[in-house]
């Protein structure tokens, strides 16, 4: 019996200015996992330690993440960004891109692209031709928050996590296993 496979992938994306996007991505990854799918997770604007490449490794071969930033990504709006971190981006793009084709796989997500578009890491037309050119039978899903509208246009499934109330705001910062 071979690997299951989706008939049909969509694009999902998950946005918004709060909490809980790449936790929803690692849901999708764990239920997906529950059926005998694989996913693959590339994290850009990522390069420290955070507790789900350690649940990861726990979860091999089903769920695969790398990360592609470094521990000091400097966030920055302006249209030359700091070259290392152009490169990460850069590099990351290309291997999301193969496992996205590599027919390992049939989930993979772009975790923080959105946030990597919106500090001009990565540009729209990119984004949409990971959509353009994704198989039919993989899942693609983007995260991060400042979705571009075309992205989100082209999208089968949009999510914006809307913050009402967190605990930050008490001065409550990342707890480690909970925020990171």
């Amino acid at each position: 019996m071979g690997r299951p496979e989706l008939e049909k992938g969509y694009v999902q994306v998950y946005t918004g200015d709060c909490k809980g996007k790449t936790t929803a991505a690692l849901g999708l990854a764990f239920r997906a996992m529950g059926r005998g799918l694989k996913t693959y997770i590339g994290q850009f604007m990522k390069g420290t330690y955070y507790a789900e490449l350690k649940s990861a490794d726990m979860c091999k071969p089903f769920i695969t993440i790398e990360q592609y930033g470094n521990d000091s990504c400097r966030y920055t709006t302006n249209k030359s960004a700091p070259d290392d971190d152009l490169k990460n981006a850069r590099a990351g793009l290309e291997k999301a891109k193969m496992a996205m084709h590599c027919g390992e796989y049939n989930i993979v997500v772009f975790d923080e692209i959105n946030m990597a578009n919106f500090l001009n890491l990565i540009t729209t037309e990119e984004m949409m031709e990971i959509i353009s050119s994704k198989p039919g039978n993989v899942e693609v899903v983007f995260t991060g928050r400042y979705a571009p509208r075309e992205v989100i246009a082209a999208a089968d499934l949009v999510t914006e996590m809307v913050e009402r109330k967190h605990y930050y705001q008490k001065g409550v910062m990342a707890r480690d296993g909970i925020e990171r």
